[in-house]
């Protein structure tokens, strides 16, 4: 058992040392985190390339690289001239010598297949073909310039019909292109929103995580500075009486006094394990005979009477914080009364257990939970405190494996105090 406490005791003070040096030292963010940093930021702008890249490709295909772009203007030529030929040969009027012009122009444009484009896929549509045509102006007879000509209009009509096919296949991909592109802008519009919220979303955890140690701080500095006024205050007035002492028995006992309160401001304000100390409770355990804590509170005089058993009480506790316990619940008790306090030890179900009973007008039942809670006060007592001390009180106590609960007295007024001590978990053995 005591291995398991000493290893947690270990992994407790490494949490507690790896807090405290997050907050001595800004946060950095590691060569991985920052490159996933920048690809995030990143990303809209590589996934708009991309998706843009692969969208306007099919379009991008049919205008350039479907046989250089299609022009139907050739065909429609070809079929002007061979007409213009048969035509002059049928006119009377038409002079001998202008006609072998008129022929090998149109001999010419059906002789040049480069100026046809998609020659192949055109003459796929049908029976027409330009060799055909060709042919039949070479023999240059009536019947053929006339058999040319039909050819050729059946060539322009074969044109014409893939002409509208790839009208039709251009307005698709335009069609798809345009889809793709408001998708393409809804996706890259939504990743950005998504990139924005999370940037948001890590702001606002970023600030919390430091407002949450920021406010961890304060309450580790405000109890400390609650724990320190009594060893305080105990100091200045031994040393005030040291200057009167007349004997040097008055003299030594001041200076044990002195030297306690020296003492327990060391033990209470080392401001390298305040998270240990007050947050994150790390005990020094060792076993203690309890009755000469709860005797020294009544040392002083005054309206605190200790009621201690006949034998020793020996139980595994923290000595400075056990000491803090009853300081606290004492102090308070003090506050809401002018009449007594009674502070008894006893064993309870073989654990000791420490009652301060005070006979002030009591706390309501409804309030008993919350004066736990930092900050939280019960009924204005006769003197104004903090509300540090009874949730200082209990986590204490639960550290040492215990609680601390208030209660009714069966009878009389006033408000009843028990605070039981268990096993510690997370303590480091002392012989």
């Amino acid at each position: 058992m005591v291995r398991r406490q000493n290893f947690a005791c270990t992994m407790n003070r490494t949490r507690s040392a790896r807090r405290e040096k997050d907050v001595a030292r800004p946060e950095r963010m590691t060569p991985t985190v920052t490159a996933r940093e920048v690809m995030l930021a990143a990303l809209p702008a590589l996934l708009t390339v991309l998706l843009l890249t692969l969208v306007t490709r099919p379009a991008y295909t049919k205008l350039l690289e479907n046989d250089n772009g299609w022009s139907p203007y050739a065909y429609q030529a070809l079929v002007q001239d061979i007409l213009g030929y048969q035509v002059a040969r049928l006119d009377p009027a038409q002079s001998a010598a202008d006609l072998p012009d008129i022929r090998d122009r149109a001999r010419s444009s059906a002789q040049n297949p480069g100026q046809f484009t998609a020659l192949r896929k055109v003459e796929s549509y049908g029976d027409a073909r330009l060799e055909t045509v060709n042919r039949l102006l070479r023999q240059d007879t009536s019947e053929s310039v006339a058999a040319a000509g039909k050819e050729a209009l059946l060539l322009n009509s074969q044109a014409n019909n893939f002409g509208q096919e790839t009208g039709g296949e251009y307005f698709k991909a335009f069609s798809d292109m345009r889809r793709a592109l408001i998708v393409t802008a809804i996706i890259t519009g939504l990743l950005s929103m998504l990139l924005t919220g999370r940037a948001l979303w890590l702001w606002r955890t970023e600030r919390e995580r430091r407002s949450r140690r920021e406010a961890r701080q304060r309450e580790a500095l405000n109890l400390a500075s609650h724990e320190l006024r009594r060893p305080l205050q105990s100091l200045m007035l031994a040393s005030d009486l040291l200057r009167h002492a007349e004997t040097p028995e008055q003299r030594q006992h001041l200076l044990t006094l002195i030297e306690d309160s020296a003492t327990q401001l060391a033990s209470r304000a080392d401001l390298t394990r305040l998270n240990d100390l007050y947050l994150d409770v790390t005990l020094k355990v060792m076993r203690t005979d309890l009755r000469p804590l709860v005797r020294r509170a009544a040392e002083a005089g005054g309206r605190v009477t200790a009621h201690v058993p006949d034998m020793p009480l020996v139980w595994p506790v923290d000595t400075n914080r056990t000491r803090q316990v009853i300081e606290n619940l004492v102090e308070n008790a003090l506050k809401y009364t002018d009449g007594p306090v009674d502070l008894t030890l006893r064993e309870q179900g073989g654990q000791p257990e420490i009652v301060v009973r005070d006979f002030g007008p009591g706390i309501p039942s409804e309030l008993r939970e919350r004066v736990f809670l930092p900050y939280e006060r019960g009924p204005r007592g006769l003197t104004e405190g903090h509300g540090l001390g009874l949730s200082l009180v209990r986590r204490y106590a639960r550290a040492h494996g215990g609680d601390v609960t208030l209660h009714t007295p069966e009878s009389g007024p006033g408000t009843l105090v028990r605070v039981r001590f268990g096993t510690p978990l997370l303590a480091e053995q002392r012989a």
